[in-house]
């Protein structure tokens, strides 16, 4: 079933650069997860976002979420936006709908950068997002918040709130959970996408957040190690990079892109360079 009409779209067009198609994370939105970012990205990209369905301006589905539906969806806002090539950004389960548009619509995306990811849920993470999910369905967002803000801030930050902070961090967060959160955290458990990263043959940027408490820096080097080629970063934050380095994450995603862009760009004149120079030649010989 297609819900197209009812994703709830940003788009960031001012520069008129090459596209970016950004893919939140679950129980966030693109606003929440990207919102510090989106000034800066769209100074050199025309950045594109939907939010998924239970989040930010999109219904809540009335059927079970799957990747593929994720993923059509960005894509079809990307078309609606007369975007044919685009780099996607996708943080924590945004990454794997950013890998699902890469392996459903192959030769459509130029780079791929994700962060706060992972290759596999192990039995840990699988644990964690079935609890986020039953307590999310039950409404008892007070207990999702005392289990998720241990797990989603670095451990420098949660050591330095005051004990009014972290009663505030724990209300906050409460308070801000979406309708949808719970149908987005049922996509990890036994999720496992390591066959389709070793396919992929696009530039990629791993961004490692090195103090995650909720996707542990083993599984997010996996993500690496399963793509040929990937470069590594890292960031010393938790789970929120937005909220602890908005700064530092924007400059890793900005210098990638950057350069892949560049590097584009000096393939497509090679190309059209050895295209006249073949056709001269042909042109030559028949005189």
């Amino acid at each position: 079933m297609s819900v197209a009409a009812t994703y709830a779209r940003t788009v960031r067009d001012e520069s008129g650069g090459p596209g970016l198609l950004l893919a939140h994370g679950g129980g966030g939105s693109v606003e929440s997860n990207f919102g510090p970012l989106l000034d800066g990205l769209a100074a050199r990209h025309t950045v594109v976002g939907v939010d998924y369905p239970g989040t930010g301006g999109t219904p809540r589905a009335d059927h079970p979420l799957t990747l593929d539906e994720l993923a059509d969806e960005l894509v079809a806002a990307a078309d609606s936006e007369g975007l044919e090539r685009f780099a996607v950004l996708g943080y924590s389960l945004g990454g794997h709908v950013a890998v699902r548009v890469a392996t459903r619509h192959p030769g459509r995306v130029s780079a791929l950068v994700l962060t706060a990811t992972f290759a596999r849920a192990d039995n840990r993470l699988s644990l964690v997002t079935e609890l986020w999910s039953e307590l999310a369905e039950r409404g008892e967002t007070g207990l999702l918040a005392k289990v998720l803000v241990p797990l989603v801030l670095s451990p420098g930050v949660l050591a330095a709130l005051t004990p009014e902070q972290l009663a505030g961090a724990v209300a906050d967060t409460a308070a801000g959970f979406p309708p949808g959160g719970g149908d987005h955290a049922a996509l990890v458990p036994g999720a496992d996408l390591r066959a389709e990263l070793a396919l992929l043959d696009v530039p990629a940027l791993v961004v490692a957040t090195t103090e995650d408490r909720l996707v542990p820096l083993p599984l997010q080097r996996q993500v690496a190690d399963a793509i040929t080629g990937a470069r590594w970063a890292e960031l010393p934050t938790g789970h929120l990079p937005f909220a602890e380095r908005p700064a530092e994450w924007q400059s890793l995603i900005t210098e990638f892109l950057d350069a892949t862009d560049a590097t584009a760009a000096a393939d497509a004149t090679a190309a059209t360079d050895a295209t006249v120079t073949t056709a001269t030649g042909a042109a030559g010989a028949v005189r």
